[in-house]
This record gives C-alpha cells, sequence and structure tokens, in this order.
C-alpha cells in the first residue's frame, strides 16, 4: 500500500469485509495491492479499544517493504459488523481472527497487537499454547500498550462509567468534542493527535453507530479479570519469542505496567520503553516503534 492510503478515506477503500461466522468484517490486507507480500512473512496486528485497523496506519509504509500486513477491524470497532444488545467477548474475537487467519490460508504468522488486542492476543496464546508444535500459529508476539494485568490497570474515569450500569446512557451522551478531550489524555504531553487524526479517529468509531456499543464492549475489562490466571499464564508459558513496546507515560497501562511484566512473566524478554510516549505508541512515535520491531523479527530470522 502505498503511503496515500495511509489517509482515513484510502485506508476505507483499501479494505475488505469477510463473512465470518455470521459477521462482516473489515480487512485491510497489503497483499490485495501489492502481489509480492504474498512471498513476505505475515503480521496480524490487532488493535485497541476503541478504536480500530487505522490504529497501526502511520506504521503500515514502515513495515510493509518487508513483511504481508493484515489487520482487522474486530467485531463492534471500525468498519466491521457492530450489533447492538449483543454480549462481546474476548473468547469471540478470537473465534473470529482465528477465522480470518483461516479464510486468508495463514498457517501461521507473527502477531502485533495494541490494548485490547493484546488481550486477544493472550486468549490466542493460550490456545496456542495448547497445541502440538506442527500446529502452532504464533511466529512471535509483540505487545504494545495494553492492561495485561488487572491488577496494574489503571482504568479512566470513562472506563469505569461505561462499565457501570450508567453505560447505556453515556454510549447517548458520546459526542466528539468529549471523546476528543478523553482519548487525547492517554497521549503522551507532547505527541497528541490533531485534529485531522482525531476526526479521522471519530469517524472510525462513529461508523455504524459505533459509540453506541461502547458499555458492551467494555466488557473485557471485567473478562481480564476472571480469565486472568489463563490469559497472564499465557505470556509465562508462551512458546515462542516475545517482544514489549511501551509508551512509560500512559496513564493507563505505562512504566508500571511493563514493571509488573518484568515481576510476573519474564524480566529478560526484548522490553522496550519509551520515555514521553503514552498509550498509542504506534501512533505517537512509529519510527521508533517500527525499529524496534524488525530489530526484534530480523533476530528471529537469523
Amino acid at each position: 500500500m502505498s503511503d496515500s492510503c495511509t489517509s482515513f478515506t484510502a485506508w476505507r477503500k483499501a479494505g475488505h469485509s469477510y463473512r465470518l461466522l455470521g459477521r462482516q468484517i473489515f480487512c485491510v490486507d497489503s497483499a490485495s495491492e501489492d502481489p509480492d507480500a504474498l512471498q513476505k512473512p505475515v503480521i496480524l496486528l490487532v488493535h485497541g479499544f476503541p478504536t480500530s485497523g487505522w490504529d497501526f496506519h502511520k506504521i503500515w509504509p514502515l513495515l510493509t517493504p518487508h513483511y504481508r500486513l493484515i489487520v482487522p477491524d474486530m467485531l463492534g470497532f471500525g468498519f466491521s459488523d457492530k450489533p447492538r444488545k449483543h454480549r462481546y467477548s474476548i473468547p469471540e474475537q478470537a473465534d473470529l481472527l482465528e477465522a480470518l487467519a483461516a479464510q486468508l490460508h495463514l498457517p501461521s504468522c507473527h502477531i502485533l497487537a495494541h490494548d485490547y488486542g493484546d488481550t486477544v492476543a493472550q486468549e490466542l496464546m493460550a490456545r496456542d499454547n495448547q497445541r502440538a508444535e506442527q500446529e502452532r500459529f504464533f511466529l512471535s508476539l509483540c505487545l504494545l500498550n495494553g492492561g495485561l494485568f488487572p491488577e496494574t490497570h489503571r482504568a479512566r474515569l470513562i472506563q469505569k462509567l461505561l462499565a457501570s450500569p450508567f453505560g447505556p446512557l453515556l454510549n447517548r451522551l458520546t459526542k466528539k468534542r468529549r471523546f476528543d478531550k478523553s482519548f487525547s489524555a492517554v497521549f503522551g504531553a507532547n505527541t497528541k493527535p490533531d485534529a485531522a487524526e482525531l476526526e479521522g479517529y471519530w469517524q472510525v468509531i462513529s461508523a455504524n453507530g459505533g459509540q453506541h456499543v461502547f458499555s458492551s464492549l467494555i466488557g473485557y475489562m471485567a473478562e481480564r479479570r476472571v480469565n486472568r490466571e489463563a490469559w497472564v499464564g499465557a505470556l509465562v508459558n508462551s512458546h515462542c519469542p516475545v517482544q514489549v513496546i511501551n509508551g512509560s507515560a500512559d496513564p493507563v497501562s505505562g512504566a508500571h505496567m511493563v514493571a509488573r511484566y518484568r515481576q510476573v512473566v519474564r524480566a529478560d524478554d526484548d522490553i522496550v520503553e519509551l520515555p514521553h510516549i503514552g498509550h498509542y505508541p504506534q501512533v505517537e512515535a512509529p519510527d521508533q516503534v517500527a525499529a524496534h520491531y524488525m530489530r526484534f523479527l530480523q533476530a528471529l530470522s537469523g
């Protein structure tokens, strides 16, 4: 995909919707415009809450010369189906990603995940750890800022309200001005999104009435608590190399999350801490994220 296709409008035009498990799931695949990408190693990118695969648009042109990138919008996000009165769950999202991999005939791939996507990746890893070696899907896992440990996740007030009985009301009250303020607050002081970026993110989340499912999607915070043993255990027992790239200034899952990772998982994993960068390192510091990630992947290939 050319650099021009990283704009919001071109991104949407470049995508394709797949019918998976009875749902329409939007996906951007670099192979759709670059047939040579079919011969490149595959990276499946898994986005966070409340946005979409467009979160990766700034690192897209940095990675596509070397890798085939596949970026779905998960159910309830972006340009995928957003059913109301639906009980969204992390296992369901994992089922859909496995169905997408089957549809695209992907036997294995690298995973780059962020935020909510980290939790989906943990569920996928828990499943993968149970498979025979020759059947495993993960080649490697890279985790950007996310709530890997419920005990260190510092939920924002708006997240707590969405998870409360007032959540459906807050859905209806959420307007762009409120979104801009709460979204910008998790970025670094000097790397906040500009007006054009905020407009793009708002269009993504409000597509198909997306703001009306926020309170349904936010159930992932409770799922993290219930499934802590399995999902943290998936990282502790991971069968593949794991990298962590973290914006230290993130008030939700910044330096304090990395400290917990070193305690609970492994202190000798490839861990990169980016000072002054907030919750969206792939947006705030795309050059650094791409460079550290490619170094990690290239080391694996020998």
